[in-house]
């Protein structure tokens, strides 16, 4: 048995922070019923095509979802949703636009009325309240309006993170808050509103830079793929072109570090290079000397030196070495899942099982549980029937 099953969640949700909180506690083994436009569907349906004609956004974070469509703003649609809600919903997610679950009849004051175990988690841009309330948020603008982008990037130009940390963070929070309230609910009886910020969710990701920067002092500077603080600690080239990734972390590795990899012992008492402060106040004049040391040596021979000291090292590797990665096959952290175009790889929720996997049912295609679900909820066939007819489901 997995740990949620037994639990159902119903979200109104699309793009990627709820879907990806939603599909953790999938992962568990909780029921989720994912309602969707009719016809449309979450937009993120139609981010790419890159999965055989799916979107891989979608792929990603809606396995083992049910999908039910209702318009939501027609009264027979919103008189299902609340049956649904009331009669087996212990959780509900959300991250519509702001202030579109209250007008809907959706708000833990209001659900709370009818149900008081409800668990309501709402996920928004800047939260409940405050002066940015009414604010639209995308994942790029939340990581300019939290100082990430002011950290990240090269010293010419900031840089967004790659993949959509601000959505996945306060996915994640809103997961763990959940679980909380799942737990919590167990001793009281009663349910709880959760409001999760996107802001103050990559804010407390961004904490260290904050603390850096406290009292006036200034921020870190953006270093690239270097470390902004810590020295060495980033990329470094090889005398073969090819790049070397690597960091130290202490003054142990510091002087493994000069014996064993720059055979130049001496460095490790120089003043200059005697701390960590130190280090990264000269690291111009420090990477010289490691990049002069590395020049006539291979990516690997450098490695095996790094690995020979006890210096943790990575290589850099691109998507396509990540789907081959042999640490991951070792580990048997694949699985298949299936699609509407047939089976595609997925990787394992992290975490070790001692009895049987996650789940990991198939994504969804739009509707699909449609008829099912309505009709556990009452609803004949014929019923269901008039309901696709006039569009509201």
């Amino acid at each position: 048995m997995r740990p949620l099953e037994g639990i159902t969640v119903v979200t109104l949700e699309h793009a990627i922070a709820a879907p990806f909180a939603t599909r953790q506690l999938a992962d568990l083994g909780a029921r989720v019923i994912k309602v969707e436009r009719p016809g449309v569907g979450d937009f993120a349906r139609g981010y790419d095509e890159r999965v055989r004609g799916i979107a891989s956004h979608f792929v990603w974070i809606n396995r083992s979802k049910e999908s039910l469509t209702l318009d939501v703003k027609h009264p027979e649609a919103q008189k299902a949703l609340l049956k649904l809600i009331t009669e087996e919903a212990d959780v509900v997610v959300q991250n519509l636009a702001p202030g579109a679950a209250a007008r809907l009849g959706l708000s833990y004051e209001a659900l709370s009325a009818i149900k008081p175990e409800i668990i309501v988690c709402d996920i928004s841009g800047y939260g409940a309240d405050g002066p940015y309330r009414d604010k639209k948020a995308y994942d790029l603008l939340i990581q300019s309006e939290s100082g990430f982008l002011s950290v990240t990037g090269t010293e010419d130009e900031p840089c967004k993170a790659g993949p959509s940390i601000a959505d996945i963070s306060a996915g994640m929070y809103a997961y763990t808050n959940i679980l909380a309230a799942l737990m919590q609910r167990q001793k009281t009886g009663r349910g709880q509103h959760l409001d999760i910020s996107m802001l103050e969710s990559l804010v407390e990701w961004t904490t260290y830079p904050l603390y850096y920067a406290f009292d006036g002092a200034a921020p870190p500077p953006r270093t690239g793929a270097s470390h902004a603080t810590i020295y060495p600690y980033g990329p470094f080239p090889a005398g073969d072109g090819k790049t070397v990734m690597f960091g130290l972390q202490n003054e142990r590795e510091w002087a493994g570090f000069c014996a064993k990899v720059l055979l130049q012992p001496e460095l490790a008492r120089e003043e200059r290079f005697s701390t960590n402060s130190r280090r990264s106040a000269a690291r111009v004049e420090l990477r010289q000397i490691i990049v002069d040391a590395f020049a006539d040596l291979s990516a690997e021979q450098v490695v095996e030196r790094l690995d020979a000291a006890s210096i943790a090292n990575a290589q850099v590797n691109d998507m396509h070495a990540v789907w081959d990665h042999p640490q991951l096959k070792a580990r048997k952290r694949w699985r298949n899942i299936e699609t509407s175009v047939g089976t595609v790889p997925a990787l394992l929720p992290p975490g070790s099982w001692e009895e049987g996997d996650p789940r990991m049912d198939p994504v969804p295609t739009l509707g699909a549980h449609s008829a099912v679900i309505l009709a556990e909820l009452g609803y004949t066939a014929e019923q269901v029937a008039e309901l696709k007819s006039a569009g509201v489901i």
